[in-house]
Formats: structure tokens, C-alpha cells, sequence
């Protein structure tokens, strides 16, 4: 049987996943920088019978399409690989040859099983219908990030489902979680900067403190937001009024129409210190993280999938769990394209465990099987199905 055969082939390619992840940890890039990232994948693909699109997007996306034997449904499956501006402090013997750079989120394990699977399912193209497209994404890290131009393009127009996977440390291994609707949120990011009149740290000082007001009376509480400054750059003397700062920051929602509101109050309450403290302000936002809205149909019959083929063999446990408040820019895709974005269990065999963008963050690379196999099951009943 296909899957038997493509499961057996994921088995004894374990070695390879491993090999790439830690050439991939041992050479991060920055969001918008990966170029050699990009190049390795790309050349990966070489020779091999499939149609490859390089410097998709916005960057150095790379959509890889793989058609079966005979035209059928077009299943999409995406991984990011882009790194973060991050020290490493892990002392693997692995570990980042690019100071100040890392793979602290995973996106070198996701590249990693996803290439090999890709490959498996090459090499058995002549036992499957329809087509496979392979998303390697850029820049999921950094704003404007890489989704959104990737959808732009038009490369996956023609798909029908489209499925990604994220690792988690604080999971054990052979754990799947998935959540049906809304499972992370969306993020603006925006920055304000009073300055040219007056003394702009009043100013700024009012324009945080009234921020807080968006959630406190605009949003109904039972729905979830969060609007935070993080950055209040003021630089100079003690003893000097200040005419120009920075402030950055971002807002967090699990629905779009919640997204709106806070992006309308934040206009009109920067737009507000204008006439109130005569000063002029200068506004950057930009709302390139949409909630990640899970298809229920999609999600529930992937669950179903890996409860039937998955438990008992590969994992132990299919979860449905509660919506993340972190950000994923896979949303972007599932704006116009069903699917699902599920979280996969990667607890490493240590004391002490240490979640994503934390300078000591690892993975059990044991994981990486369980994503092939897991997203493996998933792609061959999307291709199936009707």
C-alpha cells in the first residue's frame, strides 16, 4: 500500500531530516535575509522531476510543485525558514556559526521534515493523484512577513487544502494538538512619533496611558485583545525636554473585526495629541498577522486521520486544545485557502525546558519523524478525499 510504503521510506530517512535540521540550525538567516538558505533548499530540488519557483514574494519564497500520476485535487504544505536576531546559548556542538542569529523558533526542524517528506512523496509520485505543492516560506518572523506576497503571487490559486505544522518544547513528542477555529492571534504592529512641538514625552506619555482604553471600553470583554507599548525611545539628558520619540509596540486579537476596532481608536487617539498637545505625529501600522482561523472541517478530519492512522504508531496523542495568543503568519493563507495549522509536541530530554525566541531553545529532534508522518497521513487523505 502507498501509505506503508511512504511511512517505511520516512523511517529510514530519519537520519537525513536530522542531518538538514542541524545544517540549517548551524546557518540561520534573518526574515528577508536567507539567502543561502533559500539557494540550499532550491538545490535540493535540483534534477529532480518537479516545477521549482525561486524569490517568491516579497523575498526568497520557494513554491516546489509536484504533480502525481494523474491530475487530481492540489494539497498545499508549507514551512518557514527564516531565524531571529537572538545569541545563541545552547552549546550544542551544532550550534549558530552566525553571531547574533539563531533558529530559536523551530523553522530549521520545519524545513527540515518537510523536504524529506517532499522528496518521499517525489519518489512515489507514479502511486498518487493530484498535486502537491511545497511552501518553503521567507520571513515569517519579521513584518511585512512572507505569507502575504507568497498568496499574491497567484502560485497557489489552484489549491484546494493547505496544512502546516509548528514544534513546541513544552510538548512531549508523539503529542499532536490541534485547535478548530481561531488558534493564534492576530497582531498590528504599530509606531507613533510625536515630535517637532512642545514636549513630546507629555504626549507620548497620555497616548500610552489612553491606548489602554481601546480594550478597556471599545471591546466587548468577552472577546479577546491586547494593545502593548514595548518601546519608548526617548534618548538624551535628564535635564532636557524632549521634541522628538519613538514608540513601537503591537495589539493582539483572535478576530479580524476586533482587529479593526483597535486599529480605528489608535488613528483617532494619535490623531487626538495633535490638537491636544500641538504636536505632529507620524503613524506606522500595519496588520500583516491575521488571526489563524482553522477551518473546522479540515481540522476536525485531519485530527480524525491522525486518531485512526497515527495513534498506536507514531503518536500517542491527538489533543484539542485552547487558542495560542502567540502570531503566525500562516493565517494569511488560510484567509482564502481551508486548512489547518497544528502544533506538534517536541519536549527535548533535558531538566529544564525552554519555550520558542529563548536563547536556549531546542527541540527533541525524535519530532521531526512524527511531523513527516503525521502531515505524511494528512496529505495522502486530503489527495483522497472528495
Amino acid at each position: 500500500m502507498l501509505r506503508d510504503e511512504l511511512m517505511n521510506m520516512l523511517d529510514g530517512r530519519e537520519d537525513d531530516m536530522i542531518a538538514l535540521r542541524r545544517h540549517f540550525h548551524e546557518h540561520p538567516e534573518l526574515s528577508f535575509d536567507e539567502k543561502e538558505t533559500a539557494a540550499f533548499i532550491a538545490r535540493f530540488y535540483e534534477n529532480k522531476s518537479v516545477d521549482v519557483q525561486t524569490n517568491v514574494g516579497n523575498g526568497y519564497g520557494i513554491v516546489v510543485t509536484i504533480d502525481g500520476k494523474q491530475p487530481g485535487r492540489t494539497i498545499a504544505l508549507r514551512a518557514d525558514f527564516d531565524a531571529l536576531q537572538i545569541e545563541e546559548q545552547t552549546g550544542l556542538p551544532f550550534a549558530s556559526k552566525n553571531p547574533g542569529v539563531m533558529h530559536a523558533c523551530g523553522h530549521d526542524g520545519h524545513t527540515a521534515y518537510l523536504m524529506v517528506l517532499a522528496d518521499c512523496l517525489i519518489r512515489l509520485r507514479d502511486q498518487w493523484e493530484g498535486t502537491v505543492k511545497i511552501v518553503h516560506q521567507h520571513a515569517e518572523e519579521m513584518a511585512p512577513a512572507g505569507a502575504k506576497s507568497i498568496m499574491d503571487s497567484g502560485l497557489l490559486d489552484d489549491v484546494d487544502e493547505i496544512y502546516g505544522i509548528h514544534f513546541y518544547p513544552d510538548y512531549e513528542v508523539g503529542t499532536v494538538f490541534y485547535t478548530s477555529g481561531y488558534a493564534y492571534a492576530g497582531k498590528g504592529g504599530h509606531g507613533s512619533q510625536p515630535h517637532r512641538s512642545n514636549d513630546a514625552i507629555v504626549a507620548a506619555s497620555s497616548f500610552v496611558m489612553n491606548l489602554q482604553t481601546i480594550v478597556s471600553r471599545r471591546i466587548n470583554p468577552y472577546d479577546m485583545a491586547v494593545v502593548t507599548i514595548g518601546s519608548f525611545e526617548a534618548v538624551g539628558s535628564s535635564n532636557v525636554i524632549k521634541d522628538s520619540l519613538i514608540l513601537r509596540g503591537d495589539a493582539r486579537y483572535m478576530d479580524l473585526e476586533v482587529g479593526k476596532v483597535i486599529e480605528e481608536h489608535f488613528h483617532r487617539i494619535a490623531r487626538g495629541l495633535e490638537e491636544m498637545y500641538d504636536v505632529k505625529v507620524e503613524i506606522d501600522y500595519n496588520s500583516d498577522y491575521p488571526p489563524l482561523y482553522n477551518h473546522p472541517k479540515e481540522t476536525e478530519q485531519a485530527a480524525a486521520v491522525l486518531e485512526k492512522n497515527g495513534v498506536g504508531s507514531y503518536l500517542e496523542q491527538v489533543i484539542a486544545t485552547s487558542a495560542n495568543t502567540g502570531a503566525e503568519d500562516f493565517g494569511q493563507y488560510l484567509l482564502k485557502i481551508p486548512g489547518a495549522f497544528l502544533n506538534v509536541g517536541a519536549r527535548p530530554n533535558q531538566a529544564e525546558v525552554f519555550n520558542n525566541h529563548h536563547p536556549k531553545f531546542d527541540i527533541n529532534e525524535k519530532a521531526l519523524l512524527v511531523a513527516a508522518k503525521a502531515v505524511a497521513d494528512i496529505t495522502l487523505a486530503a489527495l483522497a478525499a472528495e
